[in-house]
């Protein structure tokens, strides 16, 4: 039995999602928070309702950036049932990102278990649209009320849910991408390889300027010499070279440990495609696009899952990939990984975990 309490919401929140329903903009009636004291540690685990934060202005979060998130989904099943997609390595991930920042790990198994039972009793949100699903997204922040420049000794965890569609609003369909050359996201042995809120802030100015150009994604290059591809927007990115070697950057301790990643290394040589992880020059890669040896580019990302690039813009070069078009690669990777996700074809790997609505409801009911 489950050490998480369940407790009431005053009124049953009926799910009304707009057709626009875009991504991360909409959230659930319930979630699930726990706190930490250094005294206590973590205590009081429980699932409630979706309510706002009341912090301290003083907290350490909103002074020193001790904050650390990770990101999960839950997919629909044609039975009605949820899968969970390698939810466990998303919890491990977020220890590896708290531990970073200095902040204390949570219990892994208590963490994954809170994910499927705030699931299991939210399931009504997930939207019954194309590529609809429902994001999680773990949080942990400081709440010690210090100034001082340390570790907070005080901490919230909580996790919330969101009805999302596809995270890019034309679907699955080829992005534009402006190459950062001369403002850089994260550096080797600094925070890049964390999920925490300031690597994305750093994103943020050049991502806007990525949009006056005409372009939804930013490639970030390498802080040292800003000549070797890092990763695009939240996600990673790989390259095709002719039909059927897919390379992309190793992990250098600046970019994200990717969950997609990490299953396209997997999955891509069991349907037939060479692998290679090297550092790759962002020079090579744009003549390599123009002389046709790279065929396609795509990001990895939960959120996206595989997102096809159509366009590269760096200063006043543009180099367009197979006509702007989705890729056979792309499209192929896509289909796999979303057909394991949702149930449509067998999971050979194990990476899901399925979560049985009936059953979960009925305990859910009698606790």
């Amino acid at each position: 039995m489950s050490s998480i309490k369940i407790e009431p919401i005053l009124k049953q929140v009926t799910p009304v999602l707009p057709d626009g329903l875009g991504f991360g903009r909409h959230f659930t009636g319930r979630m699930f928070s726990q706190r930490f004291t250094e005294a206590e540690g973590w205590s009081e685990p429980a699932i409630g309702p979706y309510e706002n934060l009341v912090l301290n202005p003083a907290a350490a979060a909103l002074h020193c950036g001790q904050m650390v998130f990770d990101g999960t989904k839950a997919y629909r099943r044609s039975d009605g049932d949820l899968n969970l997609f390698r939810a466990e390595r998303n919890c491990e991930r977020f220890n590896r990102s708290a531990e970073r920042m200095g902040m204390p790990p949570v219990d892994v198994a208590l963490h994954f278990d809170a994910i499927e039972m705030l699931v299991a009793l939210e399931h009504r949100w997930v939207p019954d649209v194309d590529a609809g699903s429902l994001y999680v997204r773990p949080v942990m922040i400081a709440t010690e009320p210090v100034l001082e420049v340390r570790a907070s000794r005080e901490y919230l965890h909580y996790i919330i849910l969101s009805p999302v569609g596809p995270y890019f609003p034309d679907g699955f369909n080829p992005v534009s991408v402006y190459v950062s050359h001369d403002q850089v996201r994260a550096v080797r042995g600094g925070t890049g390889e964390a999920k925490t809120p300031g690597n994305y802030a750093a994103s943020i100015a050049v991502s806007e300027a990525a949009r006056k150009r005409g372009c939804q994604q930013v490639l970030w290059l390498d802080a040292v010499e800003r000549r070797y591809v890092d990763e695009v927007g939240a996600m990673n990115i790989a390259f095709v070279y002719g039909d059927n070697e897919i390379r992309t950057p190793p992990l250098s301790g600046a970019i994200l440990h990717g969950i997609t990643r990490d299953s396209v290394l997997k999955l891509a040589p069991d349907l037939g495609y060479e692998i290679s992880e090297t550092p790759l020059k962002i020079d090579d890669v744009m003549r390599d696009i123009q002389n046709g040896d790279i065929t396609e580019a795509f990001g990895m990302g939960t959120a996206a899952v595989i997102a096809p690039v159509g366009r590269l813009v760096m200063l006043d070069k543009e180099v367009t990939l197979n006509d702007n078009r989705t890729g056979p690669v792309a499209q192929r990777l896509f289909d796999q990984l979303t057909g394991i996700q949702y149930g449509r074809i067998d999971d050979p790997y194990a990476w899901t975990s399925r979560v049985n609505i009936d059953r979960r409801d009925a305990a859910v009911a009698t606790s």
